[in-house]
């Protein structure tokens, strides 16, 4: 991994608390972002290998970032991360291109599974 995983989520204790499994594992972490707007403007800046990008989020919701960073950048890995009951959320991020999901709130080995797998492509 070279430059890590930048982290998109609206809520600051979900932030950290990822940041900390992340780690704890020793994946490095590219940057972190409380919108998608924020996100972009990070993306372009760090080229993370992956995105964890939570779906619902003020400014830009994760979807439309979804969409932009598949478009402009077709190789990004990008992991959505949804609560439970969004469902028809998660299809929809799959169609645009994410790489898998997560259920918050999320247990830690899933959430590093999730990394590994979608590094291995």
């Amino acid at each position: 991994m070279k430059s890590g995983v930048l982290i998109v989520d609206d809520l600051q204790f979900v932030r950290i608390s990822i940041k900390e499994v992340l780690e704890k594992e020793g994946i490095p972490i590219a940057g972190e972002a409380a919108d998608g707007m924020a996100a972009l403007e990070l993306y372009e800046k760090t080229k993370p290998d992956i995105v964890l990008l939570d779906i619902t989020m003020p400014v830009m919701d994760g979807l439309s970032a979804l969409k932009f960073l598949k478009v402009r950048y077709p190789e990004s890995n990008v992991i959505m991360c949804s609560a439970l009951g969004q469902q028809k959320y998660i299809i929809r991020a799959i169609q645009l291109g994410a790489s898998d999901f997560v259920v918050k709130p999320f247990k830690p080995e899933r959430l590093i599974s999730s990394i590994r797998k979608t590094l291995r492509g």
